[in-house]
């Protein structure tokens, strides 16, 4: 409902500072409602292998919804005026409230932590002291440092780099996309065979390569719009990777009344990368060009592979345990395996 209030409130916008506003509160409503859309999805999916492809049916929907949008908006605004284009999106979010208010989560179980600062505290403190969520943040950092070159730099690089226009511009984001969702429709049979971390850790070499491929093509000034699909495409197979067995990870990492704490503070945590990544993209971009921005990129791409693979233990114990973090510590190890 937040987020559909403040889409109304765009056709008014006059002023730049106004838009920082407007964006802000809608991200503040995105905190609320996607981490806990992720932290319901395994009180529903409750099996193992249907939950693998849950969460690929999650990422299939929300790289389905990247590429598609623009294609609807474009094709609407052939028809509508800007604002009316606005009161229809609100008009979809207040359709999704009310789906949502029509449901109800089977198994759900309370936190056990009442106070939200307690919640919050509780999930970050799980990925401090949890190996393999120590290994996630790291991961979040490579992912981060990749996605900022399609994210933030995609539009200037086409048009001023590569002399494409707008429709190239959509092109060559549809590369990525295109990337993430083949690999997340490939994913749950991979996952069916292979454990999440070689997934996860082979996402962050695919990563920290296409982040040093783009760094060396715009050095040797060899741009061109093939090379730059592939790295493109390849950035968006290395997402998937990573981004799609998170939730099979943080699953598996604590008790079930856990859930919510650590989803919400994995969506923290990784948005706490894009704030990292995102200003020397976009700022150090602007300042010194894209060969030293991408290269600084690329620095911190490989450095959260190389972190991930040396905070997530290669043999980590029970990948897909659900004993609560807190009782495996003070179980004998005889009795964890059993569990």
């Amino acid at each position: 409902m937040i987020r559909g209030s403040v889409v109304l409130l765009l056709p008014l916008v006059s002023e730049i500072w106004q838009v920082y506003v407007l964006i802000g509160l809608l991200q503040a409503g995105s905190a609320a409602c996607t981490p806990t859309f992720q932290a319901v999805i395994p009180d529903i999916v409750t099996d193992d292998s249907a939950y693998t492809r849950a969460l690929s049916a999650s990422q299939v929907a929300s790289t389905m919804e990247s590429l598609l949008s623009p294609v609807l908006a474009g094709v609407a605004l052939a028809f509508l005026s800007f604002d009316r284009l606005f009161l229809g999106t609100s008009v979809g979010f207040l359709l999704s409230a009310l789906l949502v208010l029509s449901t109800r989560v089977p198994n759900a179980r309370p936190s056990g932590h009442t106070k939200a600062r307690d919640k919050a505290a509780a999930g970050i403190r799980t990925f401090l002291t949890t190996p393999r969520l120590r290994g996630i943040m790291a991961l979040n950092l490579t992912v981060a440092a990749a996605g900022s070159i399609v994210v933030v730099n995609t539009v200037n690089y086409v048009r001023d780099e590569l002399g494409g226009s707008q429709s190239d511009v959509a092109w060559m984001l549809a590369a990525s996309g295109t990337g993430t969702l083949l690999a997340a429709l490939l994913l749950p049979r991979v996952l069916d065979r292979i454990a999440a971390r070689t997934v996860m850790i082979t996402g962050a070499a695919v990563l920290a390569a296409a982040t040093a491929a783009a760094a060396t093509v715009i050095a040797a000034g060899l741009v061109g719009w093939t090379g730059t699909a592939v790295i493109w495409t390849a950035t968006g197979v290395g997402m998937a990777l990573i981004i799609t067995p998170t939730g099979k990870v943080l699953r598996a990492s604590v008790g079930r009344n856990a859930i919510p704490e650590v989803f919400a503070a994995q969506f923290s945590l990784s948005h706490l990368a894009w704030l990292i990544t995102y200003p020397i993209a976009g700022r150090l971009g602007t300042i010194a060009g894209f060969p030293l921005t991408w290269t600084v990129l690329a620095a911190l791409a490989a450095a959260g592979a190389a972190g991930a693979l040396a905070l997530w233990p290669r043999h980590d114990a029970q990948e897909t345990t659900s004993t609560p973090v807190a009782v495996a510590r003070n179980t004998p190890k005889n009795l964890v395996k059993a569990a």
